[in-house]
């Protein structure tokens, strides 16, 4: 099995889309697939499905193709999805709130244990079955429960000072929604940043040079 520091990046980024895919074949009650039909029903090509799950150990068997479930746990195993790690979420805004409420942290290896905002007519109000919590009891709270992921929909401007608190608290790992670039100031850390401006950007730059 290779080393995960030696697997390319867009290799890592293709592995929740095969296990997302994995899962609904699944859910259809397929048990077994060929890379050639999962190459057809993906959009890729059936060696770039055999070089990417051979980055991480060999699956599959000759003239039998793979086992839909289980390689879809072994996927899961890869990414993490049994761990179960804490996290908690600051910034109980708009987009906070629709993560805390709407996203299964538990189907992604997460377990959000705590919601954080710095504003005082908020602090203390249900957010489904969470309760918003004063910023200022971060330190405690962390100390307590140590969480090892923290997810940022905060604003740009505060985020470097809230990000040396928590890498303070022995959090290095990060969800980040700030547009605060945390690896300019901040090594040894992992970072998913999310641009949802740049996504939208992605999608014009389609539209754009779409053959009509």
């Amino acid at each position: 099995m290779s080393k995960s520091g030696s697997i390319s990046n867009s290799v890592i980024r293709r592995l929740p889309r095969y296990y997302r895919f994995l899962g609904e074949l699944a859910e259809k009650g397929i048990s077994k697939i060929s890379s050639r039909e999962l190459s057809e029903r993906m959009k890729l090509t059936a060696s770039q499905i055999r070089q990417d799950l051979n980055c991480f150990g060999g699956f599959g068997q000759q003239g039998y193709g793979y086992n839909v479930i289980e390689l879809r746990d072994e996927i899961g195993k890869i990414l993490g999805v049994d761990k179960h790690r804490k996290a908690i979420l600051l910034g109980a805004g708009n987009l906070g709130t629709a993560l805390a409420m709407h996203i299964n942290f538990e189907h992604s290896g997460c377990q959000l244990i705590g919601v954080f905002d710095s504003n005082k007519k908020i602090i203390g109000n249900p957010l489904g079955k969470y309760t918003i919590l004063d910023i200022d009891s971060l330190e405690a709270f962390c100390k307590e429960n140590k969480p090892e992921i923290a997810v940022l929909c905060i604003p740009k401007s505060a985020t470097e000072e809230i990000v040396e608190r928590l890498i303070n608290l022995d959090i290095r790992c990060f969800w980040n929604f700030s547009h605060y670039d945390i690896n300019l100031n901040f090594s040894d850390i992992v970072v998913e940043n999310v641009h949802l401006g740049d996504s939208l950007l992605t999608l014009s730059y389609g539209v754009n040079n779409r053959n009509d």
